[in-house]
């Protein structure tokens, strides 16, 4: 507090030194002739258009379709540095009981997206949720533990197509193990068809005498369908 010993003859209100101005984009280098980069951040304004892709997912446990849109924002346009990030994401479906939060989802997820940084751990945290009701198998035998998680891949797929990710590959290892454990798989296979495809009752067993999986129970006696050959004699 100041104690005022003099008589006051006028006084003045005192005015912020410099008021608030719409901020900028962020831009980074500019020196030494080089373009300015303008970098992902929550306070870029959303351009008149935008560019997006729309994903169809049809679940087993909703009988309406949901469309997922991403809607991407180009920076640095027409230049070396022109990258293309996320900017808001959009869910539409008929099954209005998932409503509010579809709406509360899309609006965190956009917030995320316009945050900018590195975005991709949204893809991890969406495909680890698991529905308590039990998930569902899509078409392929790929099971899915929850549609909040098949989001989770929608994302990933985005993410991917625009370069933002890289797509999952196994390494030399793994790849060998694969093609190892697919060849002994197709050679069971294979000599499954073998009986399978016969001409002879299902359930024969194999002849010692010809090799033919053709050994039935006939009279009361094994014998062979292909050959002849009877335990009777």
């Amino acid at each position: 507090m100041i104690k005022i010993d003099k008589k006051i003859v006028g006084y003045d209100v005192a005015k912020p030194a410099v008021a608030a101005e719409k901020p900028e984009l962020v831009r980074e280098g500019g020196s030494g002739g080089r373009a300015e980069v303008i970098r992902m951040h929550e306070k870029l304004e959303r351009p008149e258009m935008l560019v997006g892709s729309t994903y169809k997912v049809k679940t087993p446990v909703s009988d309406h379709a949901m469309y997922v849109t991403i809607n991407d924002i180009i920076l640095n346009e027409g230049t070396e540095h022109e990258k293309r990030r996320p900017f808001e994401v959009f869910i539409n479906s008929k099954n209005l009981d998932h409503y509010q939060w579809i709406v509360a989802l899309t609006r965190i997820i956009s917030a995320v997206f316009r945050k900018g940084g590195d975005v991709a751990f949204l893809v991890d945290e969406l495909k680890a949720v698991f529905d308590p009701r039990g998930g569902y198998w899509q078409p392929g035998g790929k099971f899915m533990p929850s549609i909040i998680a098949e989001l989770g891949y929608i994302v990933e797929k985005h993410l991917i197509s625009i370069g933002l990710m890289g797509s999952p590959e196994l390494d030399d290892a793994q790849k060998q193990l694969i093609a190892e454990k697919r060849a002994q798989f197709e050679e069971g296979q294979k000599q499954q068809d073998a009986f399978s495809k016969s001409e002879y009752p299902a359930g024969a067993q194999l002849c010692a005498k010809c090799s033919t999986a053709a050994v039935i129970m006939m009279d009361g006696c094994m014998t062979c369908l292909s050959c002849g050959d009877s335990k009777c004699g």
